[in-house]
C-alpha cells in the first residue's frame, strides 16, 4: 500500500463514527461519580483542588469501560493511584523544569512499556502522563500539592464506591463473551448444514477462555451459570464439524445427512437458547422441535461409525451446557430443563467439566508484569520501541509547547500521548481523529464559555455534562470521545480560573503539533508488521504441526496417552492463528511492501493452515479410550508431523518452500503395513492423509503454483 492510500484508510478510520450498544446506567454513574467529586472539592478547598480531583474521577470512570476481566473497583482504585502517584511526582519536580522534563521522560518510558501488560494497562499509564502534565499547571505549592494528591486518589475511590453499592449488570462482561462464544458456535452449526467445510473463528472461544480466568475471590463469587459451559462449548465445535464432514462417513445427499441437517439445525437452537439464558441471567427457554430432534430414536439406526459417535456425542455435550445454563432458574422451569437435559442425554454419556481457571491478585500480578516487560526489552520489540518513540516526541513536544508563545504548552505532548499506539494505523488514525475532536469540542466549549460566561458552578456542570456524553458515546468512534474530553477539559481548566479567550487558537495549534510529532516519529522509527508475516505464518504452521502430532500420537498408545498434550497444543494453535490474522490485518495497512509473501500466497497458506487445524480436529473429536487398539503406525506420523513442521517453519523463515518427504515417507510405511495385513483404523489413515494434503496445499500456496487436477477431471 502506498503512503497516501495508507494515509487515506488511516484518517478515514480515525473519523469513522459507529453505531454501537449505549450502557447509559453506567454512564450515569460514572457521571455522578465525578459531580460528587467536584462538588466535595469546591466546599473544601475550592475551584483549583475539585479541578485535580476530577481528574481523578474522570480517569477512573474511564477504566471501568475498558475491556478487561479485573473487577470494576479494582479498575477504579488502580487508575486513581497510579494517577495520584504520578501527579505527587509531577508536583514535586514541576518547579525545575530539567528534572520536571527528566521525570517525563521516564514516567513516559515506563507508561510505553506497559503495553506489555496489555491494552487496559496501557491505556491507564498513558492517560496518568497526560492528566500529569495538565494537573501540574494548576496553581498550588509543594506542601499543598498532598491534598491534590489526596483528593485525586479520592477520586477513584468513590468511582469504585459507586460500582460496589450500585452495581449494573453484575459479571455482565464474563456473561457476554460466554454467550457470544455459544452464539458463534450455533452459527457454525447452521452453516455446516450448507457448508460441511465451513470455517469457524476461534476468537470467541479465545475471549470466553479469557473471561473464564477468576481470583480466588471471584470463584466464591461467581454465578452457578458460569461454572463449566465454556469448557463444554469448546468440546461441542470439534464434535459439529465431524458430525457435518463428508469424509466421516455421510454422503452428501439422503436420509443420513438430512438427518445430519437436522441435528445440526437442533444444536444450533439449543445453543442460541442457552447463549440467551447466559446473557440475561434467565432461564433456559428450548424450542419442543429442537428436543425432539436432539431424542429421536432413528439417529442410530441412520448413522453409523464416526457419524454415529459424533451424534450421541453432541447429545451428551448439549444436555451438559444446558444443565449449567440454567443456574438458579425457577423450581419449575428448572426442572424442565434437568428433564430436557436427561432426555437428551440419553444418546451418551458426558464428560465432567474442567475446575476453573486462576487469575492473579493484583499483588501476584507485578512479577507476571515485569516477566512481561522484560520480554520486550529486545531490539526490534515493537513495544519497546513505542516506548522510545513516545518517550522521545513528548520531551521534544514539551520544549516546543514551551517555547511556543501560546501558553497551554502541555497540550502538544498531551495530544501525542493520547494518540500513539504499538501500531501504524492506530497511531494515524488516532492522530486525525484528535485533531478533529479538538477542534470541534475546543471551538464549542469556549464559544459556550465566552458567550454565557458560565462562572464556577456552571462550569463545572457543563464539565460534568460532556463527562456524561463521553461515556455514554465514546464506543461509537475515537473522534466524537475527543471533542467530549476536549470540551470537558476546557470547561474544568475554567472553572479553575483559566481565561476563555485563551483556548481555541493555541489549543488547536498545540494538538495539531502532537499529532504531526507522533506521526512523523512512527515513520522516522517504525514498527512494521509486514516484515513479520514469514515469522507468524511460520509459527502458526510449527503449532498447527504440533497440535496434528499430539492428536495422532493419541492413536499409537491410547492406554498410555493423556489428552493434556492434545489440550496445550489446540490452544497453542489458536493463538499462533490469532497473532497471525492479528498481524496479516495490520500489515494490510502498512505502506511498506510485503517482503516476498504477497496477498494470494498469504490467503492460500491461512487456507492450507486452517484445513490442517480442521482434520486434526476431526481426529480428536473421535479420540480412542484407553482400550481401543493401538495404531503403532500413528507414533511414526506424530514423529514426522513434528520434525517436518518444525523443519518447515524454518524453511518458510529463510524464504524457502517446505517439503513434506518425511510425512510422505511414514504415510508410505503405513500403507505399506495395510497391505501385509499389520495396519488398522482406516478412519485415522483416511485422516492422516488429508493432514498430508493440507502440507502440500501450504508449500503450493506459498510457491504460487495451482494444485494439479486429477486426471478424472481433465478427462472431462
Amino acid at each position: 500500500m502506498s503512503w497516501f492510500r495508507a494515509l487515506k484508510e488511516t484518517a478515514r478510520s480515525g473519523l469513522t463514527i459507529e453505531r454501537r450498544r449505549l450502557e447509559p446506567l453506567i454512564a450515569i454513574r460514572g457521571a455522578a461519580g465525578l459531580a460528587l467529586v467536584i462538588g466535595v472539592g469546591l466546599a473544601l478547598f475550592g475551584p483549583v483542588v475539585a479541578a485535580s480531583s476530577a481528574f481523578g474521577a474522570f480517569q477512573a470512570a474511564i477504566a471501568t469501560f475498558q475491556r478487561s476481566w479485573r473487577p470494576r473497583p479494582v479498575l477504579a482504585l488502580v487508575s486513581g493511584a497510579s494517577l495520584a502517584v504520578s501527579t505527587f511526582l509531577g508536583y514535586l519536580a514541576g518547579p525545575r523544569m530539567p528534572l520536571f522534563l527528566a521525570l517525563l521522560v521516564l514516567w513516559t518510558f515506563l507508561a510505553g512499556l506497559a503495553w506489555a501488560a496489555g491494552p487496559t494497562g496501557g491505556l491507564i499509564a498513558s492517560s496518568n502522563v497526560a492528566i500529569m502534565l495538565v494537573t501540574v499547571t494548576l496553581p498550588t505549592s509543594v506542601a499543598n500539592s498532598a491534598v491534590h494528591v489526596v483528593m485525586i486518589l479520592f477520586g477513584g475511590v468513590v468511582q469504585a464506591a459507586l460500582i460496589v453499592l450500585f452495581p449494573v449488570r453484575r459479571w455482565g462482561a464474563q456473561r457476554d463473551a460466554l454467550a457470544d462464544a455459544l452464539v458463534a458456535e450455533a452459527d457454525y452449526a447452521r452453516r455446516l448444514r450448507h457448508d460441511p467445510l465451513a470455517a469457524f473463528d476461534p476468537v470467541p472461544l479465545m475471549t470466553a477462555r479469557s473471561a473464564a480466568a477468576v481470583t480466588p475471590r471471584q470463584a466464591r463469587r461467581r454465578p452457578p451459570e458460569l461454572h463449566g459451559s465454556r469448557g463444554v462449548a469448546e468440546r461441542i465445535r470439534p464434535v459439529l464439524a465431524s458430525l457435518a464432514d463428508p469424509a466421516m462417513g455421510v454422503p452428501s445427499e439422503g436420509p443420513e445427512r438430512d438427518r445430519v441437517c437436522e441435528l445440526l439445525a437442533a444444536a444450533g437452537s439449543v445453543l442460541d437458547s442457552a447463549a440467551w439464558a447466559i446473557r440475561n441471567g434467565d432461564p433456559v427457554k428450548l424450542s419442543p422441535s429442537a428436543v425432539a430432534a436432539l431424542k429421536t430414536p432413528d439417529t442410530g439406526t441412520l448413522l453409523t461409525g464416526p457419524s454415529r459417535r459424533a451424534a450421541a456425542r453432541l447429545g451428551a455435550l448439549l444436555s451438559d451446557v444446558i444443565e449449567t445454563a440454567e443456574g438458579e432458574g425457577t423450581k419449575e422451569e428448572q426442572a424442565e430443563a434437568e428433564e430436557a437435559a436427561e432426555t437428551i442425554r440419553a444418546t451418551g454419556d458426558g464428560a465432567p467439566g474442567a475446575p476453573h481457571r486462576r487469575r492473579p491478585t493484583l499483588l501476584r500480578l507485578v512479577p507476571v508484569v515485569g516477566r512481561a516487560v522484560r520480554a520486550e526489552l529486545r531490539p526490534g520489540s515493537p513495544i519497546l520501541r513505542h516506548a522510545v518513540r513516545v518517550s522521545v516526541v513528548v520531551a521534544v513536544g514539551y520544549l516546543i509547547g514551551a517555547a511556543l508563545p501560546f501558553g497551554h504548552g502541555y497540550w502538544a505532548p498531551m495530544a501525542a500521548v493520547m494518540v500513539m499506539r504499538p501500531e501504524f494505523s492506530q497511531t494515524y488514525g488516532r492522530s486525525v481523529a484528535r485533531f478533529g475532536g479538538t477542534i470541534v469540542g475546543v471551538s464549542l466549549a469556549t464559544a459556550i464559555g465566552r458567550t454565557t460566561d458560565p462562572g464556577v458552578t456552571g462550569s463545572a456542570l457543563l464539565a460534568v455534562l460532556c463527562a456524561l456524553l463521553m461515556y455514554l458515546l465514546m464506543r461509537t468512534g475515537y473522534v466524537v470521545g475527543q471533542a467530549c474530553v476536549s470540551a470537558y477539559v476546557v470547561f474544568l481548566l475554567g472553572m479553575a480560573g483559566d481565561n476563555w479567550s485563551q483556548t481555541v487558537h493555541e489549543r488547536v495549534v498545540l494538538t495539531l503539533v502532537g499529532g504531526l510529532l507522533a506521526m512523523i516519529s512512527y515513520a522516522a522509527y517504525p514498527a512494521w508488521e509486514t516484515p513479520r508475516l514469514r515469522g507468524r505464518l511460520g509459527d502458526w504452521l510449527e503449532a498447527d504441526g504440533r497440535y496434528a502430532a499430539a492428536v495422532v500420537d493419541q492413536y499409537a498408545e491410547p492406554a498410555e496417552r493423556g489428552q493434556d498434550d492434545v489440550r496445550s497444543a489446540l490452544l497453542d494453535t489458536r493463538e499462533a492463528r490469532v497473532a497471525w490474522q492479528e498481524t496479516l490485518a495490520t500489515a494490510q495497512h502498512e505502506p511498506v511492501r510485503n517482503r516476498g509473501l504477497s496477498r494470494a500466497a498469504a490467503e492460500d497458506t491461512q487456507h492450507a493452515l486452517a484445513q490442517l487445524g480442521r482434520v486434526a480436529m476431526l481426529l480428536e473429536a473421535h479420540l480412542p479410550c484407553g482400550s481401543a487398539t493401538p495404531v503403532p503406525a500413528a507414533a511414526r506420523l506424530a514423529q514426522a508431523l513434528r520434525r517436518a513442521t518444525e523443519q518447515g517453519a524454518k524453511e518458510l523463515r529463510e524464504r524457502r518452500v517446505p517439503d513434506w518427504a518425511e510425512v510422505r515417507e511414514a504415510l508410505a510405511q503405513w500403507d505399506a503395513q495395510q497391505r501385509t495385513g499389520e495396519g488398522e483404523d482406516p478412519f485415522v489413515r483416511n485422516g492422516a492423509g488429508l493432514l498430508l494434503e493440507a502440507l502440500e496445499e501450504f508449500s503450493r500456496g506459498l510457491d504460487g503454483t495451482s494444485k494439479p487436477n486429477p486426471p478424472s477431471d481433465q478427462a472431462d
